[in-house]
């Protein structure tokens, strides 16, 4: 499954090697995190580490295959 995250602001490098199986692009005041997550687990462990670097998460969403 692929999905999207988009958080609040613009991340760090250092922020976005926290993500290392996720790609991202700054757009718009805003950093979209996006990749392939492999299960629901894997899912609620990304929006926990957005959680605890106190990241705001604007939308996410499941990308078409």
């Amino acid at each position: 499954m692929r999905y999207e995250i988009r958080v609040d602001g613009h991340l760090s490098e250092v922020l976005t090697r926290v993500f290392p199986e996720l790609d991202h692009v700054v757009m718009s005041g805003q950093t979209v995190l996006f990749g392939y997550v492999v299960d629901e687990a894997h899912l609620y462990g990304l929006l926990a580490r957005c959680q605890s670097l106190g990241l705001r998460v604007l939308e996410m969403r499941q990308l078409p295959e």
